[in-house]
């Protein structure tokens, strides 16, 4: 058999464009989004801003940029943040919360992503001359490390009590908020509202080929601007890419239930062959998470054994293998990646 990549689930951040993106990317009216503004960047923020139910939006590159600039926005250095251990702002930013934005991160272990409220009350601290205080709770939706769980809607609005009672911003992580959303069956401003910050990303299941979009009031958002201005994330004619991103919410949105139904049937496979090597309460949205320890190899030996024949995973651990579907990957391709991962598995 060739070794030509045929399946490649590392990340639904491989999607590429669909055409109708291509031609509203051509067609596209643009302004100078650093002067008079851009009018199809201009539509894509209001059109964001209402989906998260916050009043302003703000375009940003990636994601890492969006929860970055928040995080300027939020904080004087030398304040706290809460965050779960296994955050992706924490694990996969370049340490930028520390680093650029003088956050001093606080974190707390979660089951499935999901920090104890009644712990992280008890976390929270008011400040002193000699302590920081703590300024912002950070939460991840869908949570990555924890194979794509999600927070529900009963969670985040107890959250945002006890934010509010102990007067603390909440920053969500909403990369992938969309497969949150749909596969609890609410409107995505259900779960991000009463955040006074939320990102999401464009260029992941929602196959826009860049951006992240940064939401929260109107106050929030003209002093985000300027932060985004601080670290160079300007750009002029926006609006090619801001249409790609409006195609993308207004198009691929619904569709995210394929991901997840190819997810299950991966995951599913997978636990008829090795039972116990994949948490089926996990895999909620489009994320498997297999435990390989019991192989006795490394994760990144198995996933070189995987792509050469022509399955791409990704080694999230030395014991662990992400597999993310998305819109590229069709149901056919899961059953050649159950195939080979089982031929593999079996050994």
């Amino acid at each position: 058999m060739s070794h030509v990549l045929m399946v490649d689930l590392r990340s639904d951040s491989v999607t590429k464009a669909t055409p109708e993106m291509r031609r509203a990317m051509a067609e596209a009216v643009v302004g100078d989004d650093g002067r008079e503004g851009d009018p199809t960047c201009q539509r894509l923020e209001q059109m964001a801003a209402e989906l998260m139910g916050q009043q302003a939006g703000l375009f940003c590159t990636s994601g890492t940029m969006s929860n970055l600039v928040a995080l300027m926005t939020h904080l004087r250095p030398g304040e706290e943040v809460i965050a779960e251990r296994e955050a992706h702002c924490l694990r996969f930013e370049a340490g930028s919360m520390a680093a650029i934005a003088g956050g001093l991160p606080r974190t707390l272990a979660g089951r499935a992503g999901r920090m104890d409220l009644d712990q992280l009350g008890a976390e929270i601290q008011p400040g002193s001359r000699l302590r920081p205080r703590t300024a912002l709770i950070g939460v991840e939706n869908t949570h990555n490390l924890a194979g794509g769980t999600c927070l529900d809607v009963e969670y985040m609005q107890r959250l945002w009590a006890l934010a509010e009672k102990h007067s603390v911003a909440v920053h969500l992580d909403g990369e992938r908020i969309f497969n949150a959303a749909v596969a609890l069956g609410v409107p995505a401003r259900a779960l991000a509202e009463g955040c006074q910050s939320v990102m999401f990303g464009l260029s992941k299941g929602l196959c826009a080929p860049y951006g992240s979009m940064l939401c929260g009031s109107a106050e929030f958002i003209a002093r985000a601007r300027a932060m985004r201005q601080r670290i160079g994330g300007n750009v002029r004619q926006i609006g090619h890419m801001a249409a790609a991103g409006i195609v993308a919410l207004e198009t691929m949105v619904d569709r995210l239930t394929e991901d997840h139904a190819n997810a299950r049937r991966l995951a599913e496979g997978i636990e008829r062959i090795r039972p116990g090597w994949v948490d089926l309460s996990t895999v909620q949205t489009n994320i498997v998470s297999v435990d390989v320890s019991p192989l006795g190899v490394p994760a990144a030996e198995v996933v070189a054994k995987l792509e050469q024949r022509g399955v791409r995973g990704l080694p999230i651990d030395a014991r662990r293998v992400r597999f993310v579907t998305h819109h590229d990957v069709t149901t056919d391709q899961i059953d050649y990646a159950l195939d080979v991962t089982s031929d593999l598995l079996r050994v």
